[in-house]
């Protein structure tokens, strides 16, 4: 499968509206967006606005189409299942890089910001991201939430 057709399998969890997006779609164009130094939920509609007619000619989509707003790039980041999508992320990672014997792997951890609570507590909780990563392809391989 390729990743447009892993990120179709993500059930969307939104309620139905009229005039919704796709999940997969808004899902796609983060992902886009932010490996292009699109960081943030304006930067991502202007990576929308900037690149429109080679999204739309890239995914085959209607010349039509409306992109997602900052608005909606904010409230799915805010609420997707990201368990979900990092299992999806490393079922496809795993089918197109997976890690050979002799490779070099780095193992890296960062912390979300803006995730931690218990800000009282001696111990404080916090979303990390453990990543997998290929030095001589320059790809991650495999991630978790933590």
């Amino acid at each position: 499968m390729n990743l447009i057709e892993q990120l179709q399998q993500v059930p969307d969890y939104r309620h139905i509206r009229r005039g919704r997006h796709e999940l997969w779609l808004v899902v796609l164009l983060i992902l886009l967006g932010v490996i292009t130094g699109y960081w943030g939920y304006r930067p991502l509609e202007d990576f929308t606005n900037v690149h429109r007619q080679s999204l739309i000619q890239m995914l085959e989509l209607t010349p039509d189409i409306k992109f997602p707003s900052y608005s909606t790039f904010r409230r799915v980041l805010k609420t997707i299942d990201f368990q979900r999508l990092t299992d999806l992320f490393n079922t496809w990672a795993l089918a197109i890089a997976s890690p050979k014997p002799e490779e070099r792997l780095a193992v890296n951890d960062k912390s979300i910001r803006c995730t931690l609570t218990d800000y009282s507590q001696s111990y404080q909780n916090f979303i990390s991201v453990v990543s997998v990563f290929s030095h001589q392809r320059g790809v991650v391989i495999q991630m978790q939430i933590c």
